[in-house]
């Protein structure tokens, strides 16, 4: 593994294009675009203002920067850098903004959720949709981005309203049976709509393009429900995270639950390999690394280091006992994730918030546990193969495949705590992103993933 020099970042505001050849990241009102392959700055752009928000067009080649502060998005052209456009929303307010599929066409959400303005960047015109409902997730798009789902509040009522991208007509419009909707999601083919709903009762809605209600599931009453929700890539499976640490897996046939998942406290299935992370000595850290950095202003690493051991189950994990009288207790299903082969399901439950659980959806089972010596902040799958990289907000990252396990110390003079990562679209490289600075980790082959059962695991 090899890491380039840090560069200065705010926001956590740094993102690979979708074509993968160009990096995009904020320092407070400065928008610096890079080339992936040397981290040459190829253009440096100059906002209004500082930016919340960065997003690529689908084609790579515009990039939008939102200010809600002031409730203006300006838009910046790779192909034409001396273009850019303005948009002010102003007394509406903003409070959201996103591309459409198609690269073209800007949505605005105004303060209060009053309605979403769609900007054309070609023809300039403006259009209106009212009755968006402030949700955690309103609008989603189908992958091939022909349609568009948004969450509509009306007379106290909750609505759906699937649009066609390319002119902006409604298709379908109807009410679901949700008393508080939360969040909708296309499956990855387009075919069905997920629809769940508040936390306070547990419901998933099933509903095809033209709106027909295909399933409802409820796994139970009377208790907080549902905290989490993934489609599998291959539109197979829904994977529903719940407010009682388990996970249900529904498949596409029948909508019915295919298998539970729980999280215990204590792993005890012998068939499952238990990863902990554990401090290793500082001399044990600069004999195990094979090779330096090769970037100029690479540094070495600091004196603090882990590893990962193989635990003998039966392993009790430690556990978090959430306060009962506060809102948003830290129990449940809080992040879930499928691999990009379908095979692998990633949890986190949040009340045995330093473990990561890895299942083996082809025999579904618990495969692995890895144990972090801090609480998860967040993981990602690798898009192009089963390799997960996790963060704990330490100096450290940590990846997991079916090979083994690794911990590696980001190279630096000071700790670079690790707040967010996110994975280059070849898989080859990963930015991992601190509270003022980014760095990419560029990775070689699984060689050296050093922690399959039956012998330890260091750095590489």
């Amino acid at each position: 593994m090899n890491f380039s020099e840090t560069f200065k970042l705010s926001n956590l505001l740094c993102k690979f294009s979708p074509d993968g050849k160009y990096l995009a990241s904020c320092v407070q009102y400065r928008l610096v675009v890079r080339d992936v392959s040397s981290l040459q700055i190829l253009q440096l752009y100059t906002c209004l203002d500082q930016v919340q928000h960065v997003e690529w067009s689908a084609d790579s080649l515009f990039i939008l920067c939102a200010m809600y502060k002031r409730g203006i998005v300006q838009v910046w052209s790779l192909e034409q850098p001396e273009w850019h456009c303005k948009i002010d929303e102003g007394s509406a307010g903003l409070v959201a903004s996103c591309w459409s599929p198609d690269g073209r066409h800007i949505l605005n959400t105004t303060e209060f959720h009053l309605r979403i303005t769609v900007w054309s960047l070609c023809t300039k015109s403006v259009s209106y949709i009212r009755y968006p409902k402030a949700c955690h997730q309103g609008i989603t798009f189908t992958r091939d981005g022909r349609y568009m789902a948004l969450a509509e509040r009306r007379d106290c009522k909750d609505y759906v309203s699937v649009f066609v991208c390319s002119d902006w007509q409604l298709l379908r419009h109807f009410d679901t049976d949700t008393r508080d909707l939360a969040g909708i999601e296309w499956a990855p083919n387009g075919c069905v709509l997920a629809v769940w709903d508040t936390c306070l009762e547990y419901k998933v809605l099933l509903y095809s393009l033209d709106g027909r209600l295909l399933s409802a599931y409820c796994a139970y009453e009377w208790s907080l429900g549902i905290k989490s929700l993934a489609w599998s890539p291959s539109s197979q499976f829904l994977a529903v995270g719940s407010y009682d640490g388990k996970v249900r897996v529904l498949n596409h046939v029948t909508w019915k639950v295919l298998t539970e998942f729980g999280h215990p406290a204590t792993v005890s299935d012998p068939r499952t390999v238990v990863y902990k992370e554990t401090e290793k000595s500082p001399q044990l850290a600069l004999g195990a690394l094979p090779f330096p950095p090769p970037w100029p202003a690479a540094r070495p690493p600091s004196s603090s280091d882990s590893k990962y051991d193989i635990a003998a189950v039966p392993v009790s994990l430690q556990t978090l006992k959430p306060v009962a009288d506060r809102a948003n207790p830290r129990v449940g299903v809080g992040m879930l994730a499928f691999s990009a082969d379908n095979c692998f399901l990633a949890t986190r439950n949040d009340n045995v918030p330093n473990a990561v659980w890895v299942w083996d959806i082809r025999k579904l089972r618990l495969s692995v546990v890895l144990e972090q010596l801090g609480a998860v902040r967040a993981f990602q799958w690798d898009p192009q193969q089963p390799r997960l990289a996790i963060c704990t907000g330490g100096p450290r990252v940590h990846l997991w495949s079916p090979a083994g396990c690794v911990s590696v110390q980001v190279p630096g003079e000071g700790d670079f705590p690790v707040l967010s990562l996110c994975w280059h679209r070849t898989g080859d490289s990963l930015a991992l992103l601190s509270k003022d600075h980014f760095c990419l980790c560029f990775l070689e082959t699984e060689e050296g993933f050093g922690a399959a059962p039956g012998r330890r695991g260091g750095r590489t």
